[in-house]
């Protein structure tokens, strides 16, 4: 059940990123949904093994390189799924940054009710 209602608060945020940042579109809560859906799994199962390979990057860096690796896995979601389009790099840098704090705020809220 708690998955569901993350996943409909990405959904929500992705909605959100859309409306605020020019160079985002999504068609509709259907897309932003499967859109979200996908997201969790690139980040889930691809995230972790591109922070392992760019580590180096990374502490050179001091972390911020994992602004660029979130941006790409939202950019390859962008050109995943129809109906949710990503732009360029820059939006969607700023869009996963978005929805990265936006999911997080709502959940911490939500897990406090």
């Amino acid at each position: 059940m708690r998955w569901i209602v993350s996943l409909i608060v990405n959904a929500m945020a992705l909605l959100l990123a859309a409306r605020w940042i020019d160079g985002i579109h999504v068609r509709g809560f259907g897309s932003a949904v499967i859109a979200a859906l996908i997201l969790g799994l690139v980040n889930t199962l691809i995230r972790p093994i591109l922070l392992f390979f760019t580590l180096p990057l990374n502490l050179v860096t001091l972390g911020l390189f994992t602004f660029v690796i979130n941006g790409l896995l939202f950019y390859l979601v962008g050109n995943l799924v129809q109906g949710f389009e990503v732009r360029s790099l820059g939006a969607a840098i700023l869009g996963s940054l978005l929805v990265t704090v936006v999911s997080f705020i709502v959940n911490k809220v939500i897990s406090i009710l």
